[in-house]
């Protein structure tokens, strides 16, 4: 950071300062800790010497708020996987159902927003498509801040809702599901092979919000990679060029996380592993009706209250899949 040059890319440079930012967010995190600690060490001598009920109740919550912190702490180191550290790109896609599943959808969107703002992570949406009625039909978001591919990849996979339909004239109960992407965003060094003629580019007319120009130009870009058949698009910017490098580096993503499943499925046929990826292999169920729970199917761990995680704590869940895995 103190080289003359280090200015002249402000994209790279940012790159840098973010890196820094997390390595000064590890340290200042581990000398807090350690004064924590040694305080606790001095409390509980004293303690010891004065047998005070107060005293001994407050160093008891003290040392689980520090064990509690310790756990976050060691989680955050833990995440050494070459992309934990990237930027996340997080696509929602609701399944067969219309307009109950659109309207969970957003629901989920809610949730991973103000998860991500809990964590002071800017969310940018690079895609959006509103139902006719209600929720959407799809949404792309582009989740900013250190590590934030590392947590997000354990909420990839089939998300399914259980409740009482306020769309259902009758009151029944409908189950809804959603299936959730997850994929590192990579910069221009990652070396993902893309041939121009694999490509399909269509421009069209954004369909969100976006000020005056939106409706007016054909900036929004989806591209289509013909051997994969994978689908990207943008419309976030107004300039077409724009949306076009972000659509590129989104394709390029994916095709990453292609690879990737690719290399796992591939080890799960050596080991004997066997695991259907599809609408009835949900990761997690969030049940509003007849009782109240949050249920993660691959680690069995248990929330009762629903409306806290649907107002982002979902860290409980990330922890215990993330540990499961080390």
């Amino acid at each position: 950071m103190t080289a003359p040059n280090f200015w002249d890319d402000q994209q790279e440079a940012q790159k840098v300062i973010n890196e820094v930012n997390g390595l000064k967010e590890l340290v200042q995190t581990f000398d807090k800790h350690e004064e924590t600690h040694e305080n606790l060490e001095v409390s509980y001598e004293l303690v010891k010497e004065e047998n005070d009920e107060d005293l001994r109740e407050e160093l008891e919550s003290e040392v689980l708020e520090l064990t509690e912190a310790l756990n976050n702490y060691e989680l955050f180191i833990l995440l050494s996987e070459p992309y934990d550290k990237n930027n996340a790109i997080l696509e929602l896609h609701p399944g067969a159902g219309g307009t109950e599943s659109q309207d969970w959808a957003s629901m989920l969107l809610r949730m991973y927003t103000r998860w991500a703002e809990s964590k002071n992570f800017k969310v940018e949406t690079m895609d959006y498509l509103p139902g006719e009625e209600a929720g959407v039909k799809s949404v792309t978001l582009l989740i900013k801040g250190h590590n934030a591919y590392g947590y997000l990849k354990a909420e990839k996979g089939v998300h399914r809702l259980v409740r009482i339909s306020p769309f259902d004239s009758s009151g029944r109960r409908h189950t809804s599901f959603v299936s959730c992407e997850v994929m590192p965003e990579l910069d221009d060094n990652i070396d993902v092979d893309v041939q121009t003629e694999d490509l399909k580019i269509d421009t069209y007319r954004s369909s969100g919000a976006g000020g005056q120009h939106v409706n007016t130009t054909d900036s929004a870009v989806r591209i289509t990679h013909l051997p994969t058949n994978t689908v990207v698009t943008c419309q976030s910017e107004r300039s077409q060029i724009k949306n076009r490098e972000q659509a590129m580096k989104m394709l390029k993503a994916k095709l990453y996380q292609l690879e990737i499943e690719k290399q796992k499925q591939e080890l799960n046929e050596i080991r004997g592993e066997q695991k259907e990826i599809g609408w009835g292999s949900q990761i997690r169920s969030y049940v509003f009706h007849p009782y109240s729970m949050v249920k993660d199917h691959r680690t069995n761990h248990e929330i009762g209250n629903t409306q806290a995680v649907m107002d982002g704590d979902i860290d409980p869940f990330i922890d215990s899949y993330l540990r499961s895995q080390m």
